[in-house]
This record gives structure tokens, C-alpha cells and sequence, in this order.
């Protein structure tokens, strides 16, 4: 008899673990503006990315609206999850001429700011501040990269804050441009407040591979989406996001997927384009 009851018991676990696993899923965010909210809302999204420059740095938002924008982030129906845009492109992060003080004196001011927000994530995309000048020693790019993420994780770790280094398609920069270069410095960094952020837009582009995503496993928090052609939201395409969805899948990536793309008419597109990639999220989870 307790040997039933030991059989029934293991079985109501394993049965319990795996329902959990198959219910774990990413949920479906979006890169968008707050005045849009009730759109975003009404489709279903569970949250939103902001850009820095646009409500948080203090170079382009003064403290008075500043403040406004923290009320009305506070506000939201979907909340804001994560901001991009973060180091401009005059602050050089690689090169000859990197004004390290000058970078991480930006950094601080807009963790501060971030701070007060409740929003913990940053995503580290900044192309132009990364671009390595012609000429210049790769190499020396790269250790330059390494040397100054691990003191921009160490601001983020005062803070409370991730910052999730975004691999870049070459047309945008010509540094970083996969996601396995991406990992490469986040592993060399080496601190839990920089991790990863894998752009399956940027990887179509590319034209890398989704079995890159197997090997992410811890260091990635982050993922975000587009169609291939014209960075189109998914859905208008027809894109199948279904192999790169598969490999999150075995490493157990179950956070957020947000739609970055270029949209013609957000309030026609945004639900059938949610429901499009959600369909595809459900198919490869539940399997």
C-alpha cells in the first residue's frame, strides 16, 4: 500500500513539473511609445520599451519632465519593462578616442534617473558609440569593450539595474554584430548585471543561425523580434520564428519577447501581429 502511494505520489509530481514547464512561457512586450498605451493594452501586450533619450537622460529630458514621466509611467496599463537608446553615439566606447569619465559619468546619471522609475533593464544596442574606427585594431576593440562593460555593470550593480548587451546587424554597426560575438563579452564581463539580449531581427539579418540561441542559457535575459524584410512586425511576412522559438525553448527562456518593428498602422497591426507570434510561442511551448 505505500508503495501505491509512494508510485501515485511521484506521479502527481512529475505530472505537476511538467504542466509547469509547458505553462512557462515567454510573454509578448513591445518597443513603443506610452501615448500609446491603451492600443497596447487592448491588443494584450504585457509591456513596453522606452527610449533613454527620449524620457530619461538628462541631456534631452529636464528634471521637471523627468518627473512627469515617472508619474505617467506609473500610469501605465502596460508598463514599461525595459529601456533601449542608451549611450549616444558621441560617447565612444571603443577607439582612440574614448573619454572613459565622460562615459560612465552618462551611465550613472541615467541609472540614477532609472532608478526612481522601477524599471530594471536596460538594453545595450548603441551602435554608433560602438563602431570601431577604420584602421583600428580589432582586438583592442574588443578588450576595450570587455574593460568598459565590466565597469558599467559595476554602476549597475549600485543601482539594481541589468543592462543586456543587444548583438547589431552590420548595416547598423561593424562591431558585435552577432549574438555569439555578443555572449563572447558578456561571459568575458563576467558580472550579473550585464547580460544578454538576443535580436532574432538582427540575426535573420545576419544570417546567423538559431542553434546559437542553446548555448546563451544563463546570461540571457532578453529577446526581441522582427521580420526579416523591412523589420516588419511578425505576422505581415509570414516569417516562421518557429526554430529560433525551439531553441529558447530547451534552454527554458520563459521572459520577455518584444516586438521591435517597423509598423504602418499600430492599432490595426498590433493584436493580429501579437496573435501571430503567440500562435507560434504556443505551438513550439506546448509541444
Amino acid at each position: 500500500m505505500k508503495n501505491l502511494l509512494l508510485t501515485i505520489l511521484l506521479a502527481c509530481i512529475s505530472w505537476h513539473t511538467s504542466a509547469q514547464k509547458m505553462y512557462l512561457k515567454p510573454s509578448i512586450g513591445i518597443v513603443e511609445n506610452p501615448e500609446n498605451d491603451s492600443i497596447l493594452a487592448a491588443a494584450g501586450y504585457s509591456c513596453m520599451v522606452v527610449s533613454i533619450s527620449r524620457y530619461i537622460s538628462p541631456r534631452t529630458v529636464s528634471e521637471e519632465a523627468f518627473h512627469k514621466n515617472v508619474a505617467l509611467f506609473q500610469q501605465l496599463k502596460t508598463p514599461v519593462y525595459a529601456v533601449n537608446i542608451f549611450i549616444p553615439g558621441e560617447l565612444k566606447l571603443v577607439g582612440p578616442k574614448v573619454d572613459e569619465k565622460a562615459v560612465l559619468a552618462y551611465v550613472d546619471s541615467i541609472m540614477y534617473r532609472l532608478s526612481q522609475t522601477g524599471t530594471r533593464l536596460i538594453i545595450w544596442g548603441s551602435g554608433g558609440a560602438r563602431r570601431v574606427p577604420e584602421g583600428f585594431d580589432r582586438k583592442v576593440a574588443r578588450r576595450q569593450m570587455i574593460a568598459i562593460g565590466k565597469k558599467i555593470a559595476k554602476i549597475g550593480a549600485r543601482y539594481n539595474i541589468v543592462v543586456a548587451l543587444e548583438n547589431l546587424n552590420s548595416s547598423e554597426t561593424n562591431f558585435i554584430n552577432t549574438v555569439e560575438e555578443a555572449l563572447y563579452i558578456v561571459k568575458k564581463v563576467n558580472h550579473p548585471n550585464l547580460r544578454l539580449d538576443a535580436d532574432i531581427y538582427h540575426m535573420l539579418k545576419e544570417n546567423e543561425p538559431p542553434d546559437i540561441l542553446a548555448k546563451t542559457g544563463k546570461y540571457l535575459i532578453h529577446v526581441e523580434i522582427a521580420e526579416k524584410e523591412q523589420r516588419t512586425p511578425p505576422g505581415v511576412m509570414g516569417t516562421n520564428f518557429r526554430p529560433f522559438l525551439s531553441a529558447l525553448h530547451k534552454i527554458g527562456y520563459h521572459q520577455k519577447i518584444g516586438i521591435e518593428g517597423r509598423w504602418k498602422n499600430l492599432s490595426e497591426m498590433a493584436a493580429p501581429c501579437l496573435q501571430y507570434l503567440q500562435n507560434q510561442i504556443d505551438e513550439v511551448y506546448e509541444r
